[in-house]
């Protein structure tokens, strides 16, 4: 079985892009949504210990605990080592999963792939990327972010470049969901037939 790991910075299209294997039949864990169910599960008695107001109604509240962290950033490692092994493990239990189920390819979608050391526990790397016009675009329309805030992000994030140099393919979502598509399809076939390019452990 190919485990591929997706990644890339915020903005760049790396969801729109894991359903595009989804798409084709590709099983896909997605790590944002298991932080979501973990927020709502098995993490919230911990991060409650250490951020009690970011708890609402026995759910951790995303914005709340944002805006603790954005104050004391030094706390992202506590809470890094409250919600990683967690995600760690229910990446070991879809990989467990896919296998039993005789999955050839599977994508582990991992934002902070890089910066989590997770390179080490993939076949392959998929960067989503795009302009840093059309990056910055994207993000400064969503909903409460602010230009302070997306740098605050991007600082956490390994710089575009970095990754697409590493990577073993690069997806360009600047051109359309089209071109997108066709991207993964031939990525996705590349890897059925053994042609993918090959990577150092």
């Amino acid at each position: 079985m190919i485990v591929l790991g997706l990644t890339g910075s915020i903005g760049m299209g790396k969801s729109t892009t894991a359903g595009l294997f989804a798409e084709q039949g590709i099983p896909v864990n997605d790590a944002d949504r298991v932080v979501h169910n973990l927020y709502r599960g098995e993490a919230v008695a911990p991060i409650k210990a250490l951020f009690p107001e970011a708890v609402q109604d026995g759910v951790v509240d995303r914005a709340l605990l944002a805006q603790t962290l954005a104050k004391n950033p030094a706390k992202f490692r506590e809470l890094e080592a409250i919600v990683h092994p967690l995600v760690r493990e229910r990446e070991r239990q879809f990989l467990e999963a896919e296998r039993a189920a005789g999955a050839d390819l599977v994508v582990l979608d991992i934002p902070l792939l890089f910066e989590t050391g997770g390179q080490d526990r993939v076949d392959r790397i998929v960067v989503v990327s795009c302009d840093a016009d059309i990056q910055r675009r994207r993000v400064l329309e969503r909903p409460g972010m602010t230009p302070e805030k997306f740098e605050m992000i991007l600082s956490r994030q390994l710089p575009d470049a970095e990754k697409r140099a590493r990577a073993d393919y690069v997806i360009d979502t600047g051109h359309g969901i089209e071109a997108a598509r066709d991207r993964v399809t031939d990525i996705v076939a590349e890897l059925r037939a053994g042609t993918g390019s090959a990577r150092d452990a």
